[in-house]
Formats: structure tokens, sequence, C-alpha cells
């Protein structure tokens, strides 16, 4: 069936509603996956001996392959079609997910989680792009921030899990949980529309080599710095390279008849703020998971279910204000909502920074559910900014932005605050570092986890030792959160004077010579 759909403006079909239920649940499969392992974090350090830096590079290894490839894969969806980009996505996810279960050294896991994060970088503009494909004018903004949503909270679900998960298994059975519900997405992902550009230019080869380098090569910088320096030559090159590569990336896409990414979108204060409001609210979000499920595991001593639960009310806060979002934008317009929730969020940080080794559950419940109200607040209002201020044709490109932006900042925000966390650690825990036998130093000098456990062994004077690594722990998350909330309280100041006041969202006119979309049965 060729052109736009078109349809009751009023209430959702049930082909509508089938096709919202599966993307949903297909985005919620990939961002749960990157949440997952966090509750596994300490038992991971346990059972393979993976270094404090080898642990963020299990988490980041699918954050930096997924934000990596997403313009392109989304670039793939809008020619080729976006149904049959999700099918194969889902396929390589499903894949290398299992292969934990066979292989679990370190750099087996780093691997596999790499590979997994190419199979979501196919999946998640897929998913949104669909969506706003199905979807009349009239109904986008309640799909989308519905999809925004569930995507704001699907680490939430991941945490639980995957808790539940470990309660009765090893962390092995989160992969086999990964893999059985790709499976089953596979099959259904089958049953939902598709739909293309009809008119595809070229694919822009060279702007995606080049933007997945400037992502990969920056982040790595970032990643390797605690363990090197942040002057090291290899980690300043790394970063450096990777802006530099991003700067090519502009001029080269300015220049070519048909790129990737036209980066004049940029210009469009809505678009530009919605991208940069969502790169924020996942820094800031996935550098508060790392740094607060180690707390409650390790400090408060919970059970990883235990912190899953501990972190639910974060999902309910965020989904109520997401589907609420369509309401608010009218009243309160993208400016007020865009500061007003990266404002809260690094409040939340500040409490979050404020957290000793006397503080109980409620004093952690608070610094989460206010990061939820700020994260709920503006989620919903950059989605839609930036879908609806790109042309219909280039929807599945729209939905990478959005994704690269939310990948982008959550593998940025890992890899600053585990290495803000890990300088901290060290520095303080050098003391007790010199004072254990030669063969426990390395353990107690590399991660609060494996310092627990050595204490174990300690004989008298293992409390003294344990209480003094949580000590260390505390110090270096009181300076990566401070660091995380002066980054949002700065930018939330940037993106409140740069974006358009007024209520609503402003959405671009379609160009005169937009492509039209295919629907495919």
């Amino acid at each position: 069936m060729a052109g736009k759909y078109t349809g009751n403006a009023e209430r959702m079909t049930w082909g509508q509603i089938w096709t919202l239920t599966v993307s949903c649940a297909a985005v919620a499969l990939v961002v749960a996956a990157m949440a997952a392992l966090n509750t596994a974090l300490p038992d991971l350090a346990r059972d393979t001996g993976a270094t404090q830096s080898q642990l963020t590079w299990i988490v980041d290894g699918y954050t930096l392959t997924l934000a990596c490839l997403l313009l392109p894969a989304g670039a793939l969806g809008d020619h080729y079609g976006r149904r049959g980009v999700l099918v194969f996505g889902l396929f390589v996810f499903g894949v290398a997910s299992a292969l934990p279960i066979l292989v679990d050294s370190p750099a087996w896991l780093i691997g596999a989680r790499a590979a997994s994060g190419i199979g979501a970088a196919f999946v998640m503009p897929a998913t949104l792009s669909i969506l706003t494909a199905s979807f009349p004018a009239a109904q986008r903004s309640k799909a989308v921030g519905i999809w925004s949503g569930v995507a704001g909270s699907g680490g939430i679900a991941g945490l639980i899990g995957s808790g539940l998960l470990l309660e009765q298994w090893s962390w092995h059975s989160i992969f086999v949980g990964l893999a059985a519900v790709s499976a089953v997405l596979f099959a259904l992902s089958f049953t939902i529309p598709s739909s293309r550009d009809e008119h595809p230019s070229a694919f822009d080869i060279r702007g995606g080599v080049l933007i997945a380098g400037a992502i990969g090569v920056f982040v790595l910088g970032i990643i390797e710095a605690p363990q090197r320096g942040w002057l090291d030559p290899l980690v300043l090159a790394a970063i450096v390279g990777g802006l530099a590569a991003a700067a090519v990336f502009a001029m080269v896409e300015l220049r070519v008849a048909h790129p990737l990414l036209d980066v004049r979108l940029f210009r469009n204060r809505t678009f530009g703020v919605g991208s940069t409001s969502l790169l924020l609210q996942f820094f800031a979000t996935f550098g508060l998971f790392f740094l607060i499920v180690q707390h409650l595991q390790l400090v408060l001593d919970y059970s990883p279910l235990q912190s899953a639960l501990a972190l639910a009310p974060i999902a309910v806060v965020v989904l109520a204000l997401s589907v609420l979002a369509p309401l608010l934008i009218p009243l309160l317009g993208l400016r007020a909502m865009t500061f007003g929730g990266l404002t809260v969020m690094a409040v939340s940080l500040v409490l979050l920074g404020r957290l000793d080794e006397t503080s109980s559950y409620p004093d952690v419940a608070v610094p989460l559910v206010v990061a939820a109200f700020g994260l709920g607040l503006c989620t919903a209002p950059a989605t839609t900014a930036i879908v609806q201020n790109t042309p219909t044709a280039n929807q599945g490109v729209a939905s990478a932005v959005n994704d690269a932006t939310r990948e982008i900042g959550a593998a940025i925000g890992v890899a600053l605050a585990g290495s803000i966390l890990a300088a901290g650690y060290g520095q303080h825990i050098q003391p007790a570092v010199d004072a254990v036998p030669e063969q426990a130093e390395q353990p107690v000098g590399d991660s609060l986890a494996a310092a627990l456990e050595v204490s174990k062994l300690a004989g008298p004077q293992g409390d003294q030792l344990a209480e003094f690594a949580k000590e260390s722990f505390l110090h270096g998350m009181q300076e990566a959160s401070f660091v995380l909330a002066g980054v949002l309280f700065v930018t939330a100041v940037v993106l409140g004077v740069w974006a358009p006041g007024g209520r609503g969202i402003a959405t671009a006119p379609e160009p005169e010579n937009a492509d039209v979309l295919a629907e495919v049965d």
C-alpha cells in the first residue's frame, strides 16, 4: 500500500496497537541489555577476575558499538525497509547474547557484548521509525511518548529482570534470558508493517565510516583515561582524534549530495536542543545507574534482586510522565521542560553524592525519585522535537539521531562515572594497598568488590579493611556524582537559553521535494 498511513485520528486501531507493542518490546530489550549486567558486576568480578577497567568495558563495549552504528543502520532502514533491518538486528543480537553461555572469560564477554551492540544498533532506529510511519500526525505524539517512556525506563526492567534471575541462577542466566526474548521478538517482528524511502539515494559509506570512527575513538579515550592517566598520549590522541573526526564528518556531509545525516538539521534550534537534551539525560541516567547499583550491593549489602527493586520507582515515574508528556508539551513548551528536567536531574546527582556509610534505603530513594521526575519531564519532548523536525522520508535517520544521542550519552556517562569512581577509589584506598600482603595489592586496589573478598580472608583486620574500602568507594562515588551534576547544571542553563520559547514544539515544514514513504505489507 503506497503512501502515508491514513486513518482514524482519534483512536488507535488494533494493528497500530500491535505495532506499538512489538516496537516498544524490541526497544525495551536492547535498552534493558545496557543495564542488565550492572546487577551482576560484583559476581562477574568475583567469578571471572575482571578488573574495574574490564567491568567498565563489559558495560561500555555494548553501548560503544551500538552508538557507532546507529546512524548507518537508520539510513539502511530508510533505504531497504525498516522491518528488514529490525529482523536482522534481532537475529544478530540474539546470537551474540547466547555466546557468553559457552565462553565466559572477560575478553570473550567484552567481545560478545560488542557484537550484541551491533545487533541493537539495527533494532533501535527501526522501532521508532516504524512507529512514525504507522501513525498519523494526530496520534504520533502519543506513540512517541509511550515509546520514549519505555526507552527511558527499559534499563530498570533490565535491572529487575536480571535481579530475579540472579536470585536463582548465575549471571549466565541473564544472557540466556536476553537470547530467548530476542528469539521471540524475532518471530513477532514479521507481523508488523514496514516502510522505506520510495526513492532512496546512494548510501553514504564515507559518512558512516567517519561517524562510527569519531564516536568509537572518542569514547575509547574516556574509558582508558583512568588506567593510563588523562594526559597519556594515547588518551589525548583518542579524545582529540574523535572530535577531529566528528568535525571532518560534518564538513564532508555538507558537501555530498545525499548525506548520511544532513548536519544542517542542527541549525534548527528545536532539533538541536532535543538531540543535546537526550545526550545529557542518558549521560546522567546511566552514570547514576553505574554508581548506585554498586552502592546498593556493596555498601548496603543488597542482593541483586533487592537492588533492582530498589530502583523500580524510577520506571513508574518515568512511564507516567512520558504518557502525560503530550498533554504537558502544549502547556509548557520545549524550553521549560528541558531546562526543568535537566536541572532536577542535576539536583538528584548532588543528593546522590551526599550519601555515606550510614545512609539507608530512604536516603537512596530520594535522589532516585528526583532523577525519575527530571527524566520523565524532558525525555518525550526531546524525542518529539527530533522526529517533528526531520523530513518524513528520513525518519530512519531521525530515529537514529534520537537513539545515537541516547547511547553516546550513556556510553560517556558510564565511562566518565566509572573513570572518576576508579580514580577516586584508587587514590583513597592506596594506604590499605600499601599495608596488605603483595598478592592482595592488586585486587584491593582494583575495586570494592575485590577488596571485600580479600577482607573475608584477612582475619581480625578484615572488618577494618572492608570499612576502609567502602569509605574509599563512597569517596569516588561522591566525586563522580558531583562532576556529573556540574555538567548538567551548566548545560541546563545553556539549553534553556538556546531552546525556542513559547508553548508546544515547533515543526519544520516538509521540503518541497520530500520523498514519499512506501508502506510495505
